[in-house]
């Protein structure tokens, strides 16, 4: 495949809307996708860690993909969030998602079991084996306790489905590393907002975001402004969008976005157990930042 196969831009780490009991609030959820496509986003992920995909059921999630597609209607890709820390149960997510008719899969490296670099990249193999989608990895060791160590890259992305990384370690130096063994081969995408320019700078494909749920607009403008060479509008953007950025981590994500959503009309600000509403002091400083900033409603 080629670097720009699948998308390049912001992909929107979709937060899952829930009712204050817990159900799903599809309503929120479907108007949460018409904001996301109106403002021009490129690609949407549902199921990710914004999400909260660990606390859906197997028909839930498969209940919130068939809503994308259904709005999205191919006129960007939607990703399938398919993680587990169990092979088997990941193969079967992958297999149904490709059913039901996701464009690409996002696959988090396996979790509290972790595993040997040996069996990361059988992980890899089987999900890859199980579907002929385009897969892309996601390292997160601040919430995986693991990270795809250099060794195995050129094994693991050897496998002719896996296209890409969503790199969300939060070390520039890891990023640049990746970009300058594999060139334009394999597309890397920032996991953190904060780190949107600065792997752009380095050659990277865009961002898979948190922000976007917000700011889809903005995000997505950011790295095409830079893609076409106009520096300064995207540092002007990336600057100007830190102090959000950054706000949407003052509490384990999504909490924050959840909040900044509500102050928005778009959803409720309810997550599932373990995580919680948005404490008073994180909505005081989202509303002291929407107060300066006054971004677009949904309504």
């Amino acid at each position: 495949m080629s670097k720009f196969s699948l998308f390049f831009g912001a992909a929107t780490a979709l937060v899952t809307p829930f009712e204050q009991n817990g159900a799903l609030d599809l309503d929120s959820y479907r108007k949460l996708l018409r904001f996301q496509l109106d403002a021009g986003i490129d690609a949407l992920l549902v199921c990710g860690t914004t999400g909260e995909a660990p606390t859906l059921s197997d028909e839930e999630s498969t209940a919130l993909l068939c809503e994308a597609v259904k709005t999205a209607q191919k006129s960007v890709p939607v990703i399938m969030g398919i993680g587990s820390n169990c092979t088997e149960h990941a193969v079967k997510k992958a297999k149904s998602a490709e059913g039901n008719g996701a464009d690409a899969l996002l696959a988090v490296t396996p979790y509290y079991n972790k595993c040997t670099p040996e069996g990361l990249v059988r992980h890899y193999r089987e999900i890859a084996s199980a579907t002929s989608l385009p897969i892309i990895v996601y390292t997160v060791p601040s919430r995986t306790g693991m990270t795809v160590p250099p060794s195995v890259w050129g094994e693991l992305f050897a496998i002719p489905n896996i296209i890409g990384i969503k790199d969300a370690t939060g070390d520039i130096a890891y990023g640049a590393q990746f970009l300058s063994y594999f060139g334009s081969e394999i597309c890397l995408w920032s996991g953190n907002d904060n780190a949107t320019l600065p792997l752009l700078s380095l050659g990277s494909d865009g961002v898979i975001s948190v922000l976007s749920n917000v700011k889809p607009k903005e995000t997505s403008t950011l790295c095409h402004a830079f893609a076409e060479g106009k520096i300064h509008e995207a540092q002007a953007l990336h600057t100007s969008l830190l102090p959000l950025a950054d706000a949407l981590f003052c509490e384990v994500n999504p909490i924050p976005v959840k909040a900044a959503l509500s102050l928005l009309g778009i959803c409720k600000p309810y997550c599932r157990l373990p995580l919680t509403t948005a404490s008073e002091r994180t909505f005081n400083r989202l509303i002291s930042l929407r107060s300066s900033d006054n971004p677009p409603s949904a309504e």
